[in-house]
């Protein structure tokens, strides 16, 4: 059985950074995939909610299905039917991939490297460039921002989040490589809040 590898992208410059003003200014040059990451609460929806639409560019994030099932089930508790949201929002992302759009954008806390890395893969796959922007936030602010959006993780499941987030953090900063990804911008929350701009062209 062969194996299919991820790219290694090799880069003169530090693979990543924290920004701290204005926008925050990415290049995602012809058919790419950009992963907006990090703690839930992190503020990935906020920041992504703020982009400025243009043609070409979708975003996929899985708050659109979450609604849109509140919509229809207007009694159920979201802990009900949550799997439903994430089982959804995979299966939208595969289908965008695989579409001629030509810039993907997909919200994913993925901060474990497996999903990182199948997300790497499927663009790949689907003939893109793939590139990851990481929301590094201290745990108690992601906690906060779960509350200010109504919705906490359960305990459990954010400590477990918030462990591999730390690491993910030290892992993008100190590492000169990371297959898969063309690049990788790290940016905190205050950067964050300043926004985020694509050049596409």
């Amino acid at each position: 059985m062969s194996t299919l590898e991820l790219p290694v992208v090799r880069r003169a410059a530090p693979p990543a950074r924290i920004t701290r003003c204005g926008p925050v200014r990415l290049a995602v040059p012809g058919r790419t995939l950009l992963l907006v990451a990090g703690t839930p609460g992190a503020g990935k929806s906020t920041l992504l909610a703020r982009l400025p639409r243009s043609p070409g560019v979708v975003v996929l994030d899985s708050d659109d299905h979450r609604r849109a099932l509140a919509d229809r089930l207007p009694n159920v508790p979201y802990d009900r039917y949550r799997p439903l949201v994430h089982l959804r929002h995979r299966l939208d992302v595969v289908r965008r991939a695989a579409s001629s759009t030509a810039t993907v954008v997909v919200h994913l806390p993925a901060t474990d490297a497996v999903t990182r890395a199948a997300v790497a893969l499927l663009a790949a796959l689907t003939g893109r460039t793939a590139h990851l922007l990481w929301l590094h936030v201290e745990p108690a602010d992601a906690r906060q921002g779960q509350r200010d959006r109504g919705r906490l993780v359960p305990s459990s499941s954010f400590a477990g989040h918030a462990e591999r987030a730390a690491a993910t953090t030290a892992s993008l900063l100190g590492s000169a490589t990371q297959p898969g990804w063309a690049s990788v911008t790290v940016v905190d929350r205050a950067a964050a809040r300043q926004g985020l701009r694509l050049a596409t062209g």
